[in-house]
């Protein structure tokens, strides 16, 4: 496929700045690109912070009423506001093979912490100009596709108040790796059968035996990179611990609910380590 000269030019001489400058204190729902003229991308609308349903905590004070925790989302929210204030906006980075599960629960959290949501792999797709502009590029270019993406991720890190979705490329350069400790990095273990079925409208099809094995490679490639995340969420250990005998039982809630005890868990160790560290 021919790539114009303007795209291959802007990945090959420098990287451009994806993402808006944003104060990580205080984040707003307007995003501005800074990308040059020749490689736009639209990421105004598509990327503003989910909106907050309005807390158990607001709802019984305007409705007088207890508000019981049935309600999955309310649950996970609820945990959200406990571990916020120790969690001091510190983004989260979400790694595993990329699916529909993995990207769920990271819209959730963001909606339950209140924080911003991207996809870094769908940054760098939309600058390229779409998913075939992105594949021409990195089959051209593979170095400079790789430099993109550590681009992303610098940006993304220096950043808080972020839930992000990161791609493959994320966890196979100790570029990366070390750019993902600005946060807290979360591995969303999904067993390779479910995470080849795509997204919810297919989850019932059976995968194709081409893209399970592109999966594996996949998975074998980034697996080591993965093991490095501060804590892991197994799709598995979920079911089981809920005494699910179906792995598609497991809901996204169930999932955000973990991985914020999770976060819950290393705050708490940081700050005792914190706490012991201080002189007498």
């Amino acid at each position: 496929m021919e790539i114009s000269a303007s795209a291959s030019l802007t990945f090959s001489g420098f990287v451009p700045r994806l993402l808006p400058l944003l104060s990580p204190q205080a984040p707003t729902p307007s995003y501005k690109p800074l990308l040059s003229s020749s490689f736009s991308t639209r990421l105004i609308s598509s990327h503003s912070r989910i909106a907050p349903s309005q807390s158990l905590a607001d709802q019984s004070a305007s409705t007088g009423i207890s508000v019981v925790d049935s309600d999955p989302i309310d649950v996970v929210k609820r945990k959200a506001m406990d571990i916020a204030p120790e969690l001091k906006g510190a983004s989260i980075f979400l790694v595993g093979i990329n699916n529909s599960i993995k990207t769920n629960t990271g819209k959730l959290l963001a909606e339950a912490l209140r924080y911003y949501y991207f996809d870094s792999d769908n940054l760098i797709t939309e600058a390229a100009g779409g998913n075939v502009s992105a594949q021409a590029l990195k089959e051209a270019d593979e170095k400079a596709f790789q430099e993109s993406e550590t681009e992303v991720l610098k940006q993304l890190s220096s950043m808080g108040r972020l839930v992000v979705c990161a791609g493959d490329g994320a966890v196979q350069s100790l570029t990366n790796l070390a750019l993902l400790r600005h946060g807290i990095t979360i591995w969303i273990d999904v067993p390779l059968d479910i995470a080849a079925k795509g997204d919810d409208d297919s989850f019932n099809s059976e995968p194709s035996p081409e893209l399970f094995d592109t999966l594996k490679a996949s998975y074998e490639k980034s697996r080591k990179g993965y093991e490095t995340a501060d804590a892991s969420i197994s799709l598995e250990k979920i079911a089981t611990k809920l005494e699910f005998e179906d792995l598609e039982a497991v809901a996204s809630e169930d999932i955000a609910l973990e991985v914020l005890k999770e976060i819950e868990k290393l705050t708490r160790v940081k700050k005792m380590m914190e706490e012991a560290s201080r002189p007498f």
